[in-house]
Order: structure tokens, then C-alpha cells, then sequence
């Protein structure tokens, strides 16, 4: 049975059962998914890729505003009733998990990205983004706040870490608005955040690119520690510790351009393989 929400700003109707498993709680407020929907205003033209629409709440207004739209939903019960609700969506409804989704097959070109992310796996997300950053020069979305608030950290800060140094090597992010529990169906134990990722200036960092992503995720998997420690597993056994004051700071007192640096500093030494790490 649908569940109907009434109040001031909206009667909601959610037709789909929210799964656990999926991360699933659906969006019911219509002004803040037309605010979300707003956020890749600064972008018109560009086609827009929607992430687990779910119910279509945000896919209305997307359409509203006349978008080229393809969205991507791994809930065969969610496509179903959009297939219904949005039949000019129909051919346009790919029934993946975006995470694996190949985006060659879809876009040659520049698009967006746009979603009510699920908590569980928007990091990743995020990592996908970047790996296709020359294709898409605008992200936004919902996201849990505490993940929001780590994207825009700033060096020094408890919140600053691996997501924030990768991410923000290569995007502008700005922390829109806070949304409360009380907007979704079934209301998460969190509050959620409004972010929005603008594709910097930066071509190209001056340093091992893989290596840097190595060195950023291996200092912060021991943050707690001074650098000289947290990077010794990537060292050769050959190769002694440089002599260098940034070796006696913590991961997240240093900025992307001093990551670089180390990176730089780090690169003669390391070991063929450096071993993979976790992410953030």
C-alpha cells in the first residue's frame, strides 16, 4: 500500500517499498527537489545522467526544466513504476548499477551528473566521477551531511581526508543546504546535505598521478600517525626515510599542493608495487 503524506509543503505519495539493502530512502518534499534540480541550472545545455531516481521525485522537476535526461536505477521495482509515471523516459531507463556502468557506452561527450545518492556507496560514486572528470564538469546532489562536510574540509580540520584531497584536486565543491530527516520516506538516522562539484581549472597535477592517489590514501589510513610513519609500507626496503620537515606533519595538515610535493619526494623511493589501499 502507498504511504500519503500530508503537511504545508506537500502530499507525497511513495509507491515503492524503501529497501535496507539498497540504501533507499525516498525524497518527499517537492520544494527541495526542485531546489536539488536547480543546481545544474549553470549547465543547461549539457545532457544529465540521474542516479537511483527511486520514486521520480527529482525526475520530475529535471524534466520540468526540459533536460536531455537518461537515469540509472538498479531497483527493478523502482523502474517499473517509472516506466509507468515518466513513459517518455521509457527508452531512457537503464537498469544498472552505476558503479559498474560502462559511461563510454552512453556519452561521448560532456554530461551531468545529478542524484539522490544512497549513503552507502556516494564515496564511490564520487571516485567515479573523477575517473571520468574531462566528461563531466558538473556533479551535484543529496548526500549525508557528515560526507558533505568532508568534501568541502579544509587542511587542518578533523573532517579533511582522502575524499577531500581527491576530490578537490580536481572540483570546486560547494555545501548547498542542509535537508532534515523528515524529508524522506523512511527518514534516515542522519541529516543530509545539498552539494554541488564544478570541474576546476586544473589540467593536470604535477606529479605520479597514481602514485599521488597511493600516498593520499596511505597517509590517511593512519592519520593519527606523522607522515614519516604512515608512509614507511611504501618505501623499498633499500630506500632510508628523506629528511624532510613535511615527513613530521599529519595527513591532514598538508594541502593538495603539498601532497604533490610528497608525492614527488616519494616517487625514487617507493616500492614497484605500491600496495593498494582503502578508501576513505
Amino acid at each position: 500500500m502507498a504511504v500519503k503524506i500530508r503537511n504545508k509543503r506537500h502530499i507525497a505519495m511513495i509507491p515503492v517499498r524503501a529497501k535496507k539493502n539498497l540504501g533507499q530512502h525516498f525524497l518527499r518534499d517537492e520544494e527541495i527537489a526542485d531546489r536539488i534540480a536547480a543546481t545544474l541550472d549553470n549547465f543547461p545545455s549539457l545532457p544529465v545522467l540521474e542516479v537511483g531516481p527511486g520514486t521520480g521525485m527529482l525526475t520530475r522537476f529535471l524534466l520540468k526544466r526540459e533536460r536531455d535526461l537518461t537515469v540509472v536505477e538498479i531497483d527493478r521495482e523502482s523502474i517499473d513504476y517509472l516506466k509507468i509515471n515518466f513513459p517518455e523516459l521509457r527508452d531512457r531507463i537503464i537498469q544498472q548499477d552505476f558503479l559498474r556502468m560502462d559511461l563510454s557506452r552512453y556519452y561521448d561527450g560532456e554530461f551531468s551528473v545529478i542524484g539522490n545518492y544512497p549513503y552507502n556507496i556516494s564515496s564511490q560514486i564520487f571516485f567515479k566521477v573523477i575517473d571520468h572528470r574531462e566528461q563531466i564538469p558538473c556533479c551535484s546532489g543529496m548526500i549525508q551531511k557528515e560526507v558533505a562536510e568532508r568534501m568541502v574540509a579544509s587542511p587542518g580540520s578533523k573532517s579533511y581526508g582522502i575524499l577531500t584531497v581527491l576530490l578537490q584536486a580536481w572540483y570546486d565543491i560547494e555545501y548547498l543546504f542542509t535537508v532534515n530527516e523528515q524529508a524522506f520516506i523512511p527518514p534516515p538516522k542522519v541529516k543530509s546535505a545539498v552539494i554541488r562539484l564544478t570541474r576546476n581549472k586544473r589540467k593536470r597535477l604535477d606529479c605520479n598521478e597514481k602514485l599521488f592517489k597511493t600516498v593520499v590514501k596511505t597517509s590517511f589510513n593512519q592519520r593519527r600517525k606523522m607522515l614519516r610513519n604512515s608512509i614507511k609500507s611504501l618505501l623499498s626496503d633499500e630506500s632510508p626515510l628523506p629528511d624532510d620537515p613535511m615527513l613530521t606533519k599529519r595527513p591532514e595538515q598538508l594541502s593538495i599542493e603539498q601532497f604533490v610535493q610528497l608525492t614527488n619526494l616519494l616517487e625514487p623511493l617507493v616500492r614497484q608495487a605500491p600496495p593498494e589501499e582503502k578508501n576513505d
